[in-house]
């Protein structure tokens, strides 16, 4: 997982400003702080998540929304609004 080079983007087109900013680290967090405390949280609400799901890799970001979407049978709004609200 490279969270170090930047902002971490999930989707493509119209959504990306608003997730970018859904996604963002907090002040005093590093990008790989806020994915890790992210990717924990998902996994104690859906236990059926692996490490693997939720492994970001940059330039993989796409992909691994789809898998999310799939193994949690959620749209990619749903996805994000889920993020939100961890």
């Amino acid at each position: 997982m490279n969270l170090a080079s930047g902002s971490i983007v999930f989707l493509e087109g119209k959504a990306d400003s608003e997730q970018n900013n859904i996604l963002k680290p907090g002040v005093m967090k590093s990008n790989t702080e806020y994915w890790n405390e992210k990717k924990a949280k998902l996994r104690k609400k859906y236990k059926n998540l692996t490490d693997k799901d939720l492994s970001y890799d940059e330039g993989n970001e796409k992909e691994m929304m789809e898998i999310l979407g799939i193994k949690l049978g959620k749209s990619k709004q749903e996805l994000l609004k889920i993020i939100i609200t961890l």
